[in-house]
């Protein structure tokens, strides 16, 4: 155990830990409310890097070491499911907190594209944030059409936080089979 003893000099007593173990824990418990964190010199470009990809609408999706927590905020991008039955596909994102207003929907180039915005709730002056784990900003998400799909017949419906794309499919043509004659 570490304790001060009078003055700025530390006693050191003997517990079964090593001494660097008791200087680690004896600063732990002096900075009680403070964060420590490890100082990686690359760590701002990184996020340089991270944020101008972000704003291409790229990303990296960088594995983060096991008991560590990135400082920055993930890049967002809603969680979607694609179903089909005999008549359409359905594309459903959960999009919480999303104004109906800020989010576009576009095909172009045999590619649906979901695009939009989740605002940050304005700042108030005496509130203070422990954590924040809810992504803001513009979010992109993009899928590439099936062939059966008819681009020109889409629908697509914002309730609740969910926006569901309806994508009809094309009248199924038969296979034609011609029989060519070998000279």
């Amino acid at each position: 155990m570490v304790a001060p003893s009078g003055g700025s000099a530390w006693r050191v007593e003997r517990t079964g830990t090593s001494q660097a173990e008791q200087f680690q824990q004896s600063v732990l418990s002096a900075t009680t409310m403070n964060t420590m964190t490890i100082w990686n010199p690359l760590r701002d470009l990184e996020e340089m890097q991270d944020r101008m990809l972000r704003s291409f609408g790229m990303g990296l999706n960088r594995r983060i070491p096991e008991g560590q927590q990135s400082l920055t905020t993930a890049e967002w991008a809603p969680t979607v499911d694609i179903s089909e039955d005999d008549h359409e596909y359905l594309i459903k994102a959960e999009l919480p907190e999303v104004n109906k207003d800020d989010v576009k929907v576009a095909i172009e180039n045999g590619v649906v594209t979901l695009r939009g915005e989740r605002k940050f709730e304005k700042e108030e002056k005496n509130k203070k944030y422990h954590r924040i784990e809810r992504s803001y900003g513009s979010f992109l998400r993009s899928f590439s059409l099936p062939e059966d799909a008819a681009p020109d017949k889409i629908t697509a419906d914002f309730r609740d936080g969910v926006l569901e794309v309806h994508l009809a499919k094309c009248e199924e043509k038969t296979p034609q089979h011609i029989e060519v004659p070998v000279t």
